[in-house]
């Protein structure tokens, strides 16, 4: 009960960002931020001027974590799995590639920035996977540092408000659809919070469709951290020959359990949900499924922009600020890569009309 409460005050914060975010989303004239996105640099501006460790402390992690991740779950419901699955297979092959410019180009700008192997490959993970959860996924696998893992989630975490904000203005400009920017959003930009902030900035088919391929996305997290934990344990067995060590097992701290993304299955299954009864309430005369749609995601969103607020009130500039220019510069040429990447894809893919940047 005791830990309950103390979560109450960080949770009260966060939720009462999301609705002055909201309020402030209604009032502009012009959409062109989205609430997600107000929230978030609420919560940062905010975060200045509170202590480490303070009475909003849990609530903040648990609003920023546990909340987004329900969120996504019961966005689920207003989503059909024959749509998600029409999501991933557009763009798989545009993941595919942009998984390649991550680790690929990553290992030889890490090269030539000098930097060590396992943060290098962490901004890459970051990068092309799904921010903060991959890096916290496969740190303990090639057992990084606490403070490779603190700039890794700096570098990615800095350029994913910087697209929160450019990605929606460059989809209008160019004339994208939701589909395309739904497309590109979610596989160009880093973060989960961030892909769901990018895509309802557009527009709210866009973020679904965002949604839907960042989880897609989020799933290649389980070949990566396998591939780490097999390159981790070749390290470890040279090192051992070397040290003429007898030992002829390494224990990893390596666990499928912590590594999984299970909000996923939660969300797919909610989604299945959707997908069985839909038609069969829709053609009852005493139930609206439309507006139980509509109900379940304004939850959703609402959730989602309450998250954003806790992840901009966990966010310090200053602590960012010290994590030097290398890595910074790393993850900006991959963020950029990435994102010329996913765009040239889609446009050979015949997803973007060609017409629309020429």
């Amino acid at each position: 009960m005791k830990k309950i409460l103390k979560t109450l005050p960080g949770i009260g914060i966060s939720v009462l960002i999301a609705v002055v975010a909201t309020l402030i989303e209604k009032i502009l004239p012009i959409h062109v931020i989205g609430a997600s996105v107000i929230a978030l640099f609420i919560g940062i501006i905010i975060n200045n001027f509170l202590k480490q460790d303070n009475v909003f402390t849990q609530g903040i992690k648990f609003t920023s974590k546990k909340i987004l991740k329900f969120a996504i779950i019961i966005l689920g419901l207003s989503l059909n799995i024959n749509n998600i699955l029409y999501a991933g297979k557009l763009s798989l092959i545009v993941m595919i590639f942009t998984l390649l410019t991550c680790f690929g180009g990553g290992y030889f700008i890490g090269k030539a920035l000098k930097l060590n192997w396992k943060l290098s490959n962490l901004i890459s993970a970051g990068t092309g996977i799904c921010g903060g959860s991959a890096i916290a996924a496969i740190a303990p696998t090639i057992e990084a540092d606490d403070t490779d893992v603190a700039i890794a989630m700096s570098a990615t975490f800095l350029f994913d408000m910087a697209m929160i904000v450019l990605f929606p203005l460059l989809g209008r400009a160019v004339g994208m659809s939701d589909e395309a920017f739904g497309i590109w959003a979610g596989t160009a930009v880093n973060d989960t919070s961030s892909v769901v902030a990018t895509g309802y900035a557009f527009s709210e088919a866009a973020g679904d469709f965002a949604t839907m391929v960042k989880l897609t996305r989020t799933l290649s997290i389980i070949p990566t951290v396998l591939i780490f934990a097999l390159i981790q344990l070749n390290l470890k067995k040279k090192e051992a020959k070397l040290n003429e060590t007898t030992d002829s097992f390494i224990k990893l701290k390596f666990s499928f359990t912590k590594i999984f993304p299970w909000f996923i299955i939660g969300f797919v299954v909610m989604s299945i949900i959707t997908t069985i009864l839909e038609p069969r309430l829709t053609t009852s005369a005493n139930f609206s499924y439309s507006d139980f749609v509509k109900i379940t995601k304004i939850i959703s969103k609402f959730l989602m922009v309450s998250a954003l607020a806790a992840i901009g009130l966990n966010t310090s500039f200053s602590k960012m600020k010290k994590s030097g220019l290398r890595p910074m510069i790393h993850g900006f040429v991959i963020s950029a890569l990435v994102v010329i990447v996913a765009l040239v894809v889609e446009i050979c893919l015949g997803l973007v009309e060609q017409n629309d940047f020429f």
